[in-house]
């Protein structure tokens, strides 16, 4: 590619005069907006249509008009976690334009979307910022350097020269200024000679600094589109009756009565349940209560509670486990130990109790299938809407929205299929709504788990041993039942994706039960891990900060156990063991110092504080928590919660701070009130009355520090989940002496 002159000839400066009008009438004839060739891979092989018929998209993120507009399109979904923001802070960096400035497309389908780490194009794992870190900084230097260069061409001066200031070029000399807009079409003939330098910290104008979310206007005055927000002209409302008995299926139905209802426009079998279709969502409940079901038990059988707590007994007490981390030798520490303790800790089956009810809006017209949904997996979604419509890849559109809220939920796709499933029977657009009480009772469930721990001594008294030995379902095996389709070619035949999707589970690897426990950051010479795959057949998925929900509340809390039989303060108990890790020591001491850990410490009436501590590291982010309360006999409440978090170098601080509070709420509400169970088959909660959330007046004072790092950023959306529940659990234990080995904590039990 031919290159400009870089000869420039500063005599005359003064007197240079522009024509704006012309400069703009010559840019849109040259093609209309900025193209930037890319030294990314893959951003040339899926750029969607711009926003505008005259505009072109340079690479897969960054549009920019020849009326300076500037479009982001946002490749990992909003879901309140700020990823909107967040996304824009970095690409408007390094292009030296405001986030602000930034409107917002969602990405559709495409190989340049993928999240690098997993291979598909999904929102999870708190690995937003840290996946688009480098490739949005470098995508916006080099729309920048290719602006410099073509406004250096326009004044004939040396691009060294040229600077920039939110959006436009500025002459070094005159100050006269050039918006990218007016230079779109001279850009995108340039090819940089090679790849700018970065920003470096000290460089930043808009990284690090306190800002503005970018989607709060939007969910303020109620612009923002969520899926159940969709409208489309002649559009139908369906309800599904699912399965009362989990697993189970439908053995007969009478729908006379519901077929007369008003309203009603289909009632038929989909592969979940019973679909009414009718032209109201309102019409389609009161038709729903019509039917006439009769649902016979599948695969599982009326499973209760009990029986998945005594099948992972069996397994813990038949199976040795495979084993996850052998450092040292167990069984020696066990023959030398003074003393041996031991205890078993048990986890829940959690529901996602997203605020936004499961949605999606299918159609399929003139050989296409449109679907609206709030995914956290777009092309997953694709995949399944491709096995449900029997189309191609081609004819199948996801069309990505605002979403009410995720925590993993939306990563699973079987509301994306019943919409499509239903789709196929009418030829309008159809929108599928779940009801509260249907996303409690189908929700696919974070796992439950149960822990067999073994701790060795020394005669000293010295922690020689640790053993962890855990029990639970693998989430890959469900998950990958619908992924597979997004995970091979699209020319692969859906015949053999369907036969791949039957073999998946069991074959693809899964971290996910052992994170958090695989990972123990304490000095212990012997430390054995055990994974026993135990699964009664309750679909499971992935819930905010997955295994390390778990597994931290169940190493936290042994450690502390730890150091109480130690009769050590459990503060220091953790950093002796702790010195080679000064990133967990650093959020330790800072929390320490925030909390006033160990003080004499009574409320404004008198009553004495207890506190506990926890410490874990999820996502690359390490964060340690202090939580202060107060107890009278069975009773107790939190009033405070000290959080200290290194996550790397920081983009947007609110965006951080919330994150922490949120995940902290979250968790609190799982820790306290979190339990899915059964009975005969059936899930016993349905709604907030019996599966409680946070209440306004029960959310404590929440005090977060942010430490300062010059680590790549890591992520902030799930990691202040993990401390919550042993913080608080070993709060309880300082005040009552109860020591809590099962979620929820509860004294009354």
């Amino acid at each position: 590619m031919s290159q400009f002159n870089q000869g420039h000839d500063t005599a005359g400066l003064q007197s240079i005069k522009l024509d704006r009008r012309q400069l703009l009438r010559a840019a849109a004839m040259s093609a209309g907006s900025l193209m930037i060739p890319m030294t990314l891979s893959g951003c040339a092989s899926n750029v969607p249509k711009g926003s505008f018929d005259d505009s072109m998209r340079p690479n897969a993120w960054l549009e920019i008009t020849p009326e300076n507009r500037f479009y982001l399109t946002l490749d990992r979904v909003e879901m309140g976690q700020g990823t909107y923001t967040g996304m824009a802070t970095i690409l408007g960096e390094e292009l030296d334009v405001s986030p602000e400035r930034f409107l917002l497309n969602f990405a559709p389908v495409g190989d340049d979307y993928k999240q690098p780490e997993y291979g598909l194009q999904i929102t999870g794992g708190s690995s937003s910022v840290s996946s688009n870190w480098q490739r949005l900084r470098r995508a916006g230097a080099e729309g920048r350097a290719m602006l410099k260069e073509a406004a250096a061409k326009v004044w004939n001066v040396d691009v060294s020269s040229v600077q920039t200031d939110n959006g436009d070029c500025i002459h070094p000399r005159t100050q006269q200024r050039l918006s990218y807009g007016e230079l779109v079409g001279i850009a995108q003939s340039i090819s940089l000679k090679s790849e700018p330098e970065l920003k470096t910290q000290d460089q930043f104008k808009y990284i690090g600094k306190q800002r503005v979310r970018l989607d709060a206007h939007a969910k303020t005055f109620g612009k923002a589109v969520f899926g159940i927000d969709i409208e489309k002209e002649d559009l139908l409302f369906a309800v599904i009756s699912r399965p009362e008995i989990l697993g189970g299926k439908v053995g007969s139905f009478n729908d006379a009565a519901a077929r007369q209802s008003s309203g009603v426009v289909a009632i038929f079998e989909v592969p979940r349940g019973i679909a009414v279709v009718a032209k109201s969502y309102w019409q389609a409940r009161k038709a729903q209560e019509k039917l006439e079901i009769n649902w016979v038990p599948g695969e599982m059988g009326l499973l209760s509670s009990a029986d998945i707590s005594a099948l992972y007994q069996q397994k813990l007490a038949d199976e040795k486990g495979s084993s996850i981390r052998d450092d040292g030798d167990w069984d020696d520490a066990v023959d030398a130990a003074a003393d041996v303790f031991e205890a078993t800790y048990t986890a829940p089956f959690l529901a996602h109790a997203t605020m936004e009810p499961m949605n999606c809006t299918a159609w399929l017209t003139k050989g296409e299938c449109h679907v609206w949904a709030p995914t956290q997996g777009p092309d997953i979604a694709r995949a399944l809407a491709v096995k449900e419509s029997g189309l191609s890849h081609d004819d199948v559109h996801i069309h990505t929205t605002y979403i009410g809220g995720g925590f993993g939920r939306r990563l699973s796709q079987d509301y994306v299929a019943e919409a499509v499933s239903v789709a196929r029977h009418v030829d309008k657009p159809v929108k599928v709504i779940w009801s509260r009480e249907e996303d409690m009772t189908n929700d696919p469930y974070r796992p439950a788990t149960q822990h067999q721990l073994s701790a060795t001594f020394d005669a000293a008294g010295k922690l020689t041993g640790w053993k962890h030995k855990l029990a639970g379902p693998r989430i890959i095996d469900y998950f990958a039942r619908d992924a597979v389709g997004a995970m091979v070619p699209t020319w692969v035949p859906q015949m053999m994706v369907n036969g791949l999707s039957k073999v998946a589970p069991g074959y693809a690897p899964d971290e996910s039960p052992v994170e958090g426990a695989a990972d123990l950051p304490y000095a212990i010479d012997a430390v054995d891990v055990r994974y026993v795959h135990a699964d009664a057949g309750v679909p499971v998925s992935y819930w905010r900060s997955v295994g390390h929900s778990q597994n931290g509340f169940v190493v936290e809390s042994f450690i502390d156990e730890l150091a109480i039989k130690s009769k050590q303060d459990p503060a220091a108990f953790r950093r002796s063991l702790l010195s080679a890790h000064p990133r967990h020591l650093g959020v330790l001491d800072a929390v320490l110092a925030a909390s006033q850990w160990g003080a004499n410490k009574t409320t404004s009436t008198g009553e004495k504080i207890y506190q506990g501590v926890a410490c874990h590291k999820s996502f690359n982010t390490y964060v340690a928590q202090v939580i202060d309360i107060t107890a009278d006999g069975n009773q107790f409440k939190v009033h405070r919660v000290y959080c200290a978090t290194d996550c790397g170098l920081v983009v947007n601080p609110d965006v951080v701070q919330a994150q922490m509070e949120g995940g902290i709420i979250f968790a609190l509400t799982a820790a306290l009130y979190g339990e899915i169970t059964l009975k005969d088959g059936r899930v016993q909660q349905s709604n907030f009355h019996d599966y409680k959330a946070l209440r306004m007046d029960e959310v404590p004072e929440i005090i977060v520090e942010v430490l300062a790092s010059n680590e790549s950023p890591t992520g902030v959306g799930e990691p202040s989940v993990p401390p919550v529940a042993p913080a608080l659990a070993n709060a309880i234990y300082a005040a009552t002496g109860k020591r809590l080995r099962s979620l929820p904590l509860r004294l009354d039990v």
